[in-house]
């Protein structure tokens, strides 16, 4: 039993030192990551940053464009509804009239 409780002082002893030096090198590894995800979190703040500034003046912009023109912007965009319905009723002259022999239009009809 003496012999055991020899053996295991010193073993005890030279342990103490290696788990304090494993547990501060874990700690440094842990303030390195902290700092690693800050650094990216504030690179994806700036970019965010940059990219809500871009769409604050797109925005501002299209809000002039309103403004500035007023009801005509909205009559306008009516008219293009309008005319796209008439396109795509299949209304209107066909652009290639078939010549049947040689005869006109109106012997065609």
């Amino acid at each position: 039993m003496e012999g055991i409780i020899a053996v295991l002082i010193p073993i005890f002893a030279l342990s103490i030192p290696i788990v304090a030096i494993w547990t501060k090198h874990q700690q440094k590894l842990a303030e390195m990551q902290i700092g690693s995800t800050a650094e990216q979190t504030a690179e994806k703040a700036a970019q965010y940053a940059s990219q809500v500034q871009r769409l604050e003046d797109r925005v501002q912009v299209l809000e002039r464009i309103v403004t500035d023109r007023g009801y005509d912007v909205a009559t306008q965009i009516e008219a293009l509804r309008d005319s796209r319905q008439v396109e795509g009723s299949g209304s209107g002259v066909p652009l290639s009239i078939p010549n049947h022999a040689g005869k006109s239009r109106k012997e065609n009809v």
